[in-house]
């Protein structure tokens, strides 16, 4: 029978580092420009900005919700085989995860309306890696321990396999309007261009070994899977050709993919941010509710239907003249009919994966009254101050959607202002991931530049190895008031 599971099981076990996609430090931190990405309805205040170019907004983080690095190589006297028995097969359900985020803006640039200054518009370009990989708990005990043994009758769970990933450069564009002194909403249209895109997120199947009749046992399997891939066979086909020429190749490759000669598809955010009263504010944002046709350079590959089988059968003492490699062959070729492994090149849509968030804001410790003179015509009209608070406490909520269901995350925040110049916030955040997740922002302003630094989980930089989650944001704008 042909080897059908090294192409799932390549991807699967080559992703060992896991990110996560929860910005809790950078939602509704609005004086950061980039704030306006996880939420299009966030209160604006500058005239205008942009970001420096590569460096205005970067975003990388890390989680497991099961084994760390240290778990299984931590110098100690205890086996290597015991470790990944007790700490990965004794632990781990098919819950848990592997998952990776990244984001790099290309730019970012936004500015008020001059006939409308109650608008402000922003537009530029995001690359974003995201994977995701569950833990499949019955194929890696299948393939630690056999299917002999204790677990003779055990029915091992095809549907364990569940991995999706893509590589998409982003172009957007943003509305933020304010409707009045208390409501402010926005919407970002979103055109994506796909680099590459793996899926294998609907499998079915078993195998179980029995007690056999005519041999010692019986193996049976019925599979119903597919891995799904776009983009991956241009970069293999580079690759493998191998010549003077391979780096820029590949180079050429991926920047046509990121400047929309890829697999194209839409999606849109929306947002809101709305005064209950003049100290407290609730917000919410819907994130990347779209999706890509992927018809580009595509190869899927199939496993579907089923088989039973206990060997070669012999009967003794006929058959000891016919015992040649045809009796294998012969098997082989019963199992693979049965059984077909096939590969197409069937376009298909994959989904964005959705994001949500909430939160409320309760401000305190006035500082100063100032007249609103950031371009905000509808203060402006009106004559009305607008009152500063040093301070901000609230909680959010973060939910997005994954092959195997909503993962949820909650956050409590406390912010602290020191003028226009600088800002802090702290966060604590529980999810999958973390009980003890603690997170620190920066935000600093210099005149008209504008530099941010976001944390989290800092107590697990005591030991990246036995982290569970690590992340970090960082960038440079230049931001102008009606005063610079």
């Amino acid at each position: 029978m042909r080897l059908v599971l090294p192409p799932f099981m390549a991807i699967l076990f080559g992703l060992t580092a896991s990110f996560g996609q929860n910005k809790q430090l950078l939602y509704d931190f609005y004086e950061i420009p980039q704030s306006l990405m996880v939420n299009p309805g966030v209160k604006t205040m500058e005239r205008w900005h942009t970001g420096i170019p590569l460096i205005s907004g970067l975003s990388f983080q890390a989680a497991t919700s099961g084994v760390t690095v240290n778990d299984l190589f931590a110098n100690d006297v205890i086996d290597f085989t015991t470790k990944v028995q007790e700490r990965v097969l004794n632990v781990m359900s098919r819950r848990d995860d592997f998952s990776s985020t990244s984001q790099i803006e290309g730019f970012n640039v936004g500015f008020r309306g001059k006939n409308r200054p109650d608008d402000y518009y922003s537009f530029g370009m995001y690359g974003e890696t995201d994977v995701i990989v569950y833990w499949p708990r019955d194929l890696a005990i299948l393939a630690f321990e056999g299917n002999g043994g204790p677990n003779i009758g055990r029915s091992f769970d095809l549907g364990d396999l569940n991995v999706r990933g893509e590589m998409v450069n982003v172009f957007h564009f943003g509305i933020n309007r304010k409707m009045s002194n208390t409501l402010t909403v926005g919407a970002r249209a979103k055109l994506y261009s796909s680099v590459f895109q793996f899926q294998s997120i609907n499998n079915t199947g078993s195998f179980v070994t029995t007690q056999g009749e005519d041999n010692i046992y019986r193996s049976a399997i019925v599979a119903d899977m597919e891995l799904q891939t776009a983009g991956v066979e241009g970069f293999v086909d580079v690759l493998e050709e191998d010549t003077s020429t391979t780096r820029k190749d590949l180079t050429s490759l991926f920047t046509e993919r990121t400047l929309l000669g890829g697999n194209l598809g839409l999606g849109f955010d929306v947002g809101f941010s709305y005064n209950i009263n003049p100290q407290t504010t609730i917000t919410a944002s819907i994130l990347d509710m779209g999706f890509i046709y992927q018809s580009k350079d595509v190869k899927n590959y199939t496993l579907s239907g089923s088989a039973i089988t206990e060997g070669i059968t012999v009967f003794l003492p006929e058959d000891v003249n016919d015992l040649d490699n045809d009796l294998w062959q012969q098997l082989v070729d019963d199992i693979e009919e049965s059984l077909p492994y096939e590969e197409n090149d069937t376009g298909y849509i994959s989904l964005r994966p959705v994001k949500a968030y909430g939160s409320i804001r309760y401000d305190f410790g006035q500082g100063e009254s100032r007249n609103e003179n950031c371009g905000c015509a509808i203060n402006v009209v009106s004559a009305s101050n607008q009152e500063f608070y040093r301070n901000s406490i609230g909680g959010q909520i973060f939910l997005i959607k994954r092959p195997r269901g909503i993962q949820p995350a909650l956050t409590g925040f406390y912010q602290k202002r020191l003028g226009r110049a600088f800002s802090l916030k702290t966060t604590y955040t529980l999810d999958k991931y973390s009980l003890t997740n603690l997170g620190l922002g920066l935000n600093f302003q210099a005149g008209p530049v504008n530099f941010y630094i976001l944390g989290d989980n800092l107590l697990g930089y005591q030991n990246i190895a036995d982290s569970h989650y690590a992340s970090l944001q960082f960038g440079f704008n230049i931001i102008s008031w009606n005063d610079n």
